[in-house]
C-alpha cells in the first residue's frame, strides 16, 4: 500500500515561512541597473522645403492617409502587385520568422521567473567483490524542484531586454513593408516609363523615316547633294539604336518585381509587357509635422526598442555583482526491494534556501557592464543617425517633387515649341525654302523634350513614393 508524505505540522509551517520569505524577497528586490526612458529628440518644427512646395499639403496628416498610398495612383495593375508583394515577398516572410523567433526568445527569458521541476528514476543492479558476495538491487524516484529568486532583477531586466527586442523585431518588419511596397511602386513606375519612352522613339522614328524617304525623293531629282540623305540615314539609325536600350531596361524592371512577387519571370513578363500610361497620383500629400515621424516611422521606433533593449542589458549584466537566491528541495523514495519502495520507511525528501555569489573573477562582470554600456551608446547614435536621415529623406523629397513640377511644366511648353518648330522646317524643307540641317535640328530637338516629358511625368509618381515611403506610410495594415 503506498501511503501518502505528509509533513509534520512544524515542518509544513518551517516550509512555508521558507517559501514566502523567498517570494516577498523576490517581489520586493530592487532592480538593478539604469531604467530606460523614452528619448525626445530635437526636430524642427518644420519642413523648409514645405514653403518651396506649392504641390505638397503641409498640413496635419494621420495614419488613414498614408494606410494605402499605391491605390491613390487609380492603377488597378499597381493596386495589385503592391497586395500580391505582401502575400508573397520573401523579406516580408523573413521578418515575420524573425517576429516569431524574438516572441519564443522572450517567453524563454520570462520562463527564467518561475521555478523548475526535474522527475528521475532509476534502477540499478551492483556487485562488489566476487561471485560470492551477494547482487543488490537499488529502486529510486523523485521529484527535484529548484526556484531562483529574482532579487536584483537580473531576469526581469532579461525579459525587459526581450520584450524590447520583440518589439524591434515588429518595426522592423513594418519597415520591410513600406520598403516592399515602395520598391514594388517604383519598378512598376518606372516600367511604364520605358515603355513610353519606347512609343515616343518609335513614332519619332517613323517621322525620321519619312524625311529620309523625302531626301532620297529630293536626291533623286537632282535638288538635294548625297550628304542630305546621310544625315537623315544616321539619325535614323541613331534614334532605332535607342529603342532596344530602352527594351532591355524595361525588362529588367520586370525581373526585379518578378523578385519582389517571388514569381516566375515569364509568366509576369507577358502579363506586363502590353504598355500602359505612367500612373500618376494627386501631388498634394498631407505631410504633416518633423515630430510625426518619431510616432510613425518604424525604422526609428525600431531604434529607439534597440536603446531600450540595450540599456535593459546592462541591468542584466549588473545583476552578476549581486549574489543569486534560490530555493530547492526534493522527494523521492529509494529501496533494494521493489515492494517496499513507495513505503515511509524508504521516502527522502529535503528543503532549503541557498545563496551563491561569485566574489571573485578578473573583473569579468564589470568588463561585461562596460560592454553592455558601449553597445547601448551605439543604439543611441544609430537611434539619431536614423532621426536625421529621415528628416533628410523627406526633405530630399518635397524638393525633388517641387522642382520636378517646374520642370515638367517647362518641358510641356518645350514639346509645343518644337512640334511647330519641326512640322514648319519640314514644310519649308520640301518647298526648297530651307536645308536639311534645320529639319534635322528640329526633329532631334522634339524627340529629345518629348523623351524628357516622359521621363520627367515617371519622376514626378517617382518623388510621390519616395515621399510616402519617407513619410513611413503603408505598414497600418499589419
Amino acid at each position: 500500500m503506498i501511503k501518502p508524505f505528509i509533513l509534520s505540522r512544524g515542518r509544513l509551517a518551517s516550509v512555508r515561512y521558507i517559501i514566502l520569505f523567498l517570494y516577498l524577497a523576490g517581489i520586493s528586490g530592487c532592480t538593478v541597473g539604469p531604467d530606460f526612458v523614452p528619448l525626445t529628440p530635437d526636430v524642427p518644427a518644420g519642413w523648409s522645403s514645405s514653403r518651396q512646395a506649392a504641390p505638397v499639403d503641409a498640413g496635419a496628416t494621420s495614419a488613414e492617409d498614408l494606410k494605402c498610398w499605391w491605390t491613390l495612383f487609380n492603377d488597378p495593375v499597381l493596386t495589385g502587385l503592391v497586395e500580391e508583394a505582401f502575400r508573397s515577398n520573401l523579406d516580408l516572410q523573413i521578418a515575420a520568422a524573425r517576429i516569431r523567433q524574438a516572441r519564443a526568445s522572450r517567453a524563454m527569458a520570462a520562463s527564467g521567473l518561475g521555478p523548475t521541476v526535474d522527475v528521475s528514476g532509476s534502477y540499478r543492479r551492483s556487485q562488489t567483490g566476487g561471485s560470492q558476495n551477494p547482487t543488490v538491487n537499488q529502486y529510486q524516484a523523485g521529484f527535484d524542484a529548484g526556484w531562483e529568486i529574482d532579487i536584483f532583477g537580473g531576469v526581469r531586466r532579461e525579459w525587459e531586454a526581450a520584450d524590447a527586442e520583440l518589439q524591434s523585431a515588429v518595426e522592423n518588419q513594418r519597415d520591410v513593408r513600406i520598403t516592399l511596397a515602395a520598391e514594388v511602386a517604383r519598378n512598376y513606375i518606372e516600367l511604364r516609363t520605358y515603355q513610353q519612352r519606347i512609343a515616343i522613339a518609335e513614332k519619332n522614328l517613323e517621322a525620321q523615316k519619312h524625311s529620309a524617304k523625302l531626301t532620297v525623293q529630293r536626291f533623286d531629282g537632282g535638288l538635294v547633294s548625297g550628304l542630305d540623305v546621310a544625315n537623315a540615314d544616321a539619325q535614323v539609325a541613331t534614334t532605332a539604336a535607342q529603342i532596344p536600350l530602352l527594351e532591355s531596361s524595361a525588362r529588367q524592371t520586370i525581373h526585379a518585381l518578378s523578385v519582389l512577387l517571388d514569381r516566375p519571370i515569364e509568366p509576369l513578363v507577358q502579363e506586363l509587357s502590353p504598355a500602359s500610361e505612367i500612373p500618376l497620383a494627386p501631388p498634394a500629400v498631407p505631410v504633416g509635422i518633423p515630430s510625426d515621424l518619431l510616432r510613425r516611422r518604424p525604422d526609428i521606433r525600431g531604434a529607439e526598442a534597440d536603446i531600450h533593449a540595450a540599456t535593459a542589458r546592462i541591468g542584466v549584466a549588473t545583476a552578476d555583482l549581486f549574489p543569486q537566491f534560490s530555493i530547492g528541495g526534493s522527494l523521492g523514495w529509494q529501496a533494494s526491494r521493489a515492494d517496499p519502495w513507495f513505503t515511509s520507511m524508504s521516502r527522502f525528501w529535503s528543503l532549503g534556501p541557498s545563496v551563491s555569489w561569485r566574489v571573485f573573477e578578473t573583473g569579468r562582470t564589470l568588463s561585461n557592464i562596460e560592454l553592455q554600456k558601449a553597445l547601448e551608446d551605439q543604439a543611441l547614435l544609430t537611434y539619431r543617425q536614423t532621426v536625421l536621415t529621415t528628416i533628410r529623406e523627406v526633405e530630399d523629397a518635397l524638393t525633388a517633387s517641387a522642382r520636378e513640377q517646374e520642370y515638367r511644366q517647362a518641358l510641356l511648353q518645350a514639346v509645343s515649341a518644337n512640334r511647330k518648330a519641326a512640322d514648319l522646317a519640314t514644310k519649308l524643307y520640301v518647298g526648297g525654302d530651307t536645308d536639311f540641317l534645320n529639319v534635322l535640328s528640329a526633329q532631334r530637338s522634339l524627340y529629345s523634350s518629348q523623351d524628357a516629358l516622359v521621363q520627367s511625368t515617371g519622376a514626378i509618381s517617382l518623388d510621390l513614393v519616395s515621399l510616402y515611403k519617407a513619410l513611413g506610410g503603408g505598414w497600418q495594415d499589419l
